[in-house]
């Protein structure tokens, strides 16, 4: 009898731009197991699953009802958007896989949403980056800002996720205000909003105008480092390749 959870990372949400391997996993699979919200982006893919959901801040719940459902003999997947392995639940599955020990792990990576805003963008993080969530459900408002300091201070362009939910609406505000302690107002900065999936919203503007733009939790933001420019409109951070020169 098969004793197996695959943690799948879907990508943005649109069928084809997650992973073959993922897309295969799923239609092995027996039962899906997620946030209600992702499960909905694969539904219609493959309605014929079984589809178990739990709400946000209900992890852990999540977490050991895939285990259930492996532990009874069902291929099981467990969905997250983007990457498993980024603010995804790869992480707590694996904490909790020791009470589980006839469970088999498997992790399948997604296009985390770090790299397909970016492509959206244009290139902003050909260079090194740093990437920073500003939930602070599970990270300290006053680790945040050391975050944001240290990243700013170091010249890395940076990936804002979680930039604003209800109880959060000025969180990039502040960011963006300890972000201009060490970067110029001019800044060359960008928003991309529902990432591959029905009205997808870019944006490029600087990090002062950054301040005052409305997002949402469906928003993911780039903030360029000091080389970044915008080129046909485009966010574009050179690593410092040397273009030949036309002789």
């Amino acid at each position: 009898m098969s004793h197996k959870l695959t943690v799948i990372g879907i990508g943005p949400g649109a069928y084809d731009m997650m992973t073959g391997q993922a897309v295969k996993a799923l239609q092995e699979c027996d039962v899906i197991v997620g946030y209600q919200v992702y499960t909905e982006l694969v539904r219609e893919y493959f309605p014929e699953k079984e589809y178990l959901t739990t709400p946000m801040r209900r992890e852990e719940e999540r977490c050991r009802l895939a285990f259930a459902e492996a532990s009874k003999g069902k291929n099981t997947a467990m969905v997250c958007s983007g990457d498993a392995g980024v603010y995804g639940m790869a992480g707590l599955i694996w904490e909790l896989s020791a009470e589980y020990p006839g469970v088999e792990i498997e992790i399948q990576p997604g296009i985390t949403a770090a790299c397909s805003g970016a492509a959206c963008l244009g290139a902003p993080l050909i260079h090194d980056f740093a990437v920073i969530s500003l939930s602070d459900l599970m990270t300290p408002w006053e680790k945040i800002k050391k975050r944001l300091h240290a990243a700013a201070e170091a010249d890395f362009s940076i990936v804002l996720y979680n930039p604003s939910s209800h109880k959060r609406k000025d969180y990039l505000e502040k960011a963006c205000e300890i972000l201009l302690q060490s970067l110029p107002q001019e800044t060359v900065c960008g928003t991309v909003e529902n990432i591959g999936r029905e009205g997808t919203k870019v944006c490029t503007c600087t990090l002062g105008e950054l301040k005052t733009i409305q997002v949402n939790m469906f928003t993911t933001v780039f903030i360029g480092n000091g080389s970044t420019k915008l080129i046909n409109g485009k966010m574009v951070t050179p690593r410092g390749y040397h273009l030949e020169e036309n002789t």
